[in-house]
C-alpha cells in the first residue's frame, strides 16, 4: 500500500502529482522547486538561496516520513544553468556531510515557474 504525503511544510503541487509517495520503507520525493511553502513566493534571487529553499522543502517531506537526509540514497538535480554547479554543490553538501547519495546533475532548457534549480530524491528506511 502506498501513502501520499501532502504537508504544509513543503510547497503544494503545481500539477497532478503528489509531494511524495511512501511505499513500504521507500520514500519517493517529487522534484522540489524553490517555493517558500508559507508565503508561496518563489525564492529565485540567487541559486544558493534557491537551493537552500529546495533542500528545506525536501527536509520537511523527509521529516514527515520520519526520515532524514541520511536516509537519502539517490538525488536528481536539474539546473537551468550548469555554470551554477559549484554554488548548488556548496549548499547541497551542507545537507550531506558524509556518505552522500548517488546523484546526477543535468542542465535543462526550462524548469517549472522558470526557477533555477529543481531536486528530487529517493530515501529508504
Amino acid at each position: 500500500m502506498k501513502k501520499v504525503l501532502q504537508i504544509p511544510g513543503a510547497p503544494a503541487p503545481i500539477g497532478p502529482y503528489s509531494q511524495a509517495i511512501l511505499k513500504n520503507d521507500t520514500l519517493y520525493v517529487s522534484g522540489q522547486i524553490p517555493i517558500d511553502p508559507v508565503s508561496g513566493t518563489i525564492v529565485n534571487d540567487d541559486v544558493a538561496a534557491a537551493t537552500m529553499q529546495v533542500m528545506h522543502n525536501i527536509q520537511a517531506l523527509l521529516s514527515e516520513a520520519e526520515m532524514t537526509f541520511e536516509n537519502v540514497v539517490k538525488c536528481s538535480i536539474f539546473l537551468k544553468d550548469l555554470n551554477d554547479f559549484d554554488a548548488v554543490n556548496a549548499i547541497y553538501a551542507e545537507f550531506f556531510s558524509s556518505e552522500p547519495p548517488a546523484r546526477e546533475t543535468v542542465q535543462v532548457a526550462r524548469l517549472p515557474k522558470d526557477v533555477s534549480v529543481e531536486i528530487s530524491c529517493i530515501a529508504i528506511r
